[in-house]
């Protein structure tokens, strides 16, 4: 008799998404990558309210794996969020951009060069720029 093991990487973060909105506070998950396949930096932040200012902000880094399929980042992730007694997550359905920060990674105003990929792309579309 052989059993069929479910990943359920995201289960946690995938049925607090599918709740939609049930009040504050409210934690962000935002992957990121070098391209839109695998995301290599994934940021939360903890909203407190409406218009307020984060309360926490966490993120997680790897070079080789998707960290969208990461058991130990998942984790590290629910526990982030307990924490701060999140009752909602939003969460984007893709990959929204190059992992590096403009002014930090490479300089203000310029492409990152680690990352081409993203260079004439809009980061929520995916779409090339013309």
């Amino acid at each position: 008799m052989s059993t069929r093991i479910k990943r359920r990487t995201n289960s946690f973060l995938q049925k607090k998404v599918r709740r939609g909105f049930q009040g504050y506070p409210v934690a962000t998950v935002a992957f990121y990558g070098p391209d839109d396949q695998r995301a290599s930096k994934v940021a939360v932040a903890i909203m407190p309210g409406e218009d307020a200012e984060p309360l926490a902000l966490e993120r997680w880094f790897s070079k080789d794996r998707d960290l969208r399929t990461d058991l130990t980042v998942a984790h590290n992730i629910q526990v982030f969020v307990e924490k701060h007694g999140v009752k909602s997550i939003v969460m984007a359905d893709r990959i929204l951009g190059c992992p590096n920060e403009e002014g930090i990674d490479y300089p203000e105003g310029q492409v990152c060069s680690q990352c081409p990929f993203w260079a004439n792309r809009d980061r929520w579309t995916g779409e090339v720029k013309h």
